[in-house]
């Protein structure tokens, strides 16, 4: 059942999808987002983004929402913390504002996206079941629901597991071996003061024995945390989401030995979900097809260790809708300049996430991670 032809559709709402869409209409290009999720309010987005100047601050002015992004910055979010596993802390930086990566919650800024858009942008509950060629750079979009919809430009923002770039390339992401279980402390200076206290009022990070654990202080009040294992593929499976007590002591078991301030952050939690982390191959590129191409973690998914993924996904959504509104009427000529500057640019940030997980999660990972911060580039 065709429902309609598009000019312009992108799949995936997320925040590179939804930047793509904000320049293509402050451009006066009109396009259309198809998304998984029922509706915005679905499911909790949260985690806390730090905002880099140079790519995802860049798309916010492209898009011109970066007034908009001030307002909803955290502030105090840019300070940082570096424990050892006995609660030493190697390294302690407060936020005195000048710092060029705020931070903000990832669900207020997909709202400040959302609401930047015209009604009927984005349409909610559609899930890709396929996409094939038809010629001359148009392309058909099938949807769970029956439904399909045909576009003279097709832009892949579906994440890892894309079903759009398999018409590009057949790459798959990888397990990087390490494996996350992330855990929330809700309402962390009343119910988790000790928490609360090790963490302190931004970004945290406590190293050693390959594992470790990565942790933000919310707006909200509570406290979002990873505890990161360097561990097979399959350890995972022995992490229980529904049986909190067992989820708790295999990760625990992990931590042996480790201060008791920091075992809290697991101990404590109020919820548990596990997850593996994967990166497409470094360099991840595909030769120029006909009206279509890839945006964020759909082109080059990476580790979350150099902070670049969110800002990559604006950025690329921004430049994008910038070449397409250089171009008029050529698509191709479009995209071969979109790409030209995102291969690079991504190669060179999966290159960097991946020596920050090995800086991290090799030997001597708190000491290399320590003077890492103190005599290289601010990383946070």
């Amino acid at each position: 059942m065709n429902t309609g032809h598009f000019p312009v559709a992108i799949i995936g709402g997320g925040l590179g999808g939804l930047t793509a869409a904000r320049v293509l209409h402050v451009n006066g290009i009109e396009s259309a987002v198809f998304e998984l999720e029922a509706s915005a309010s679905a499911r909790t987005q949260g985690g806390m983004l730090d905002i880099h100047e140079e790519n995802g601050q860049k798309a916010l002015h492209a898009a011109n929402l970066h007034d908009g992004f001030l307002k909803i910055v955290h502030e105090g979010g840019q300070a940082m913390r570096l424990l050892g596993p006995d609660g030493t802390v190697h390294m302690s930086q407060e936020d005195d504002g000048s710092g060029g990566r705020p931070e903000v919650d990832r669900g207020e800024l997909r709202d400040l996206l959302l609401d930047s858009l015209p009604d009927g942008t984005v349409r909610w509950g559609r899930r890709i079941t396929g996409a094939r060629a038809l010629g001359e750079g148009r392309h058909e979009v099938t949807f769970a629901d029956g439904s399909a919809v045909t576009t003279g430009l097709l832009i892949g923002a579906d994440g890892a597991w894309s079903r759009i770039r398999p018409l590009l390339s057949g790459a798959e992401p990888a397990y990087t071996g390490i494996s996350f279980v992330e855990t929330d402390l809700f309402e962390a200076d009343t119910r988790h003061p000790r928490s609360a206290s090790v963490i302190g009022s931004g970004f945290f990070i406590a190293l050693g024995d390959e594992h470790g654990f990565l942790a933000h202080r919310e707006t909200d009040g509570s406290l979002h945390v990873h505890a990161a294992l360097k561990t097979d593929e399959s350890w995972l499976d022995t992490v229980d989401p529904t049986d909190h007590a067992a989820a708790k002591a295999a990760v625990l078991a992990r931590f042996e030995g480790w201060d008791e301030s920091l075992r809290g952050l697991v101990a404590d939690a109020e919820t548990i979900t596990p997850r593996r982390i994967h990166a497409l191959p470094a360099g991840h590129r595909w030769d120029r097809v006909p009206g279509v191409t890839l945006l964020g973690d759909a082109a080059h998914l990476m580790s979350p260790f150099a902070g670049e993924g969110a800002n990559l996904a604006m950025l690329d959504g921004a430049e994008l809708a910038l070449a397409v509104a250089a171009h008029p009427g050529d698509t191709e000529a479009a995209l071969s300049a979109y790409e030209e500057a995102l291969f690079p640019r991504s190669e060179a940030s999966a290159a960097e996430s991946a020596a920050a997980l090995d800086m991290m999660f090799g030997e001597r990972g708190l000491e290399r991670t320590a003077a890492f911060f103190t005599s290289g580039p601010t990383a946070r």
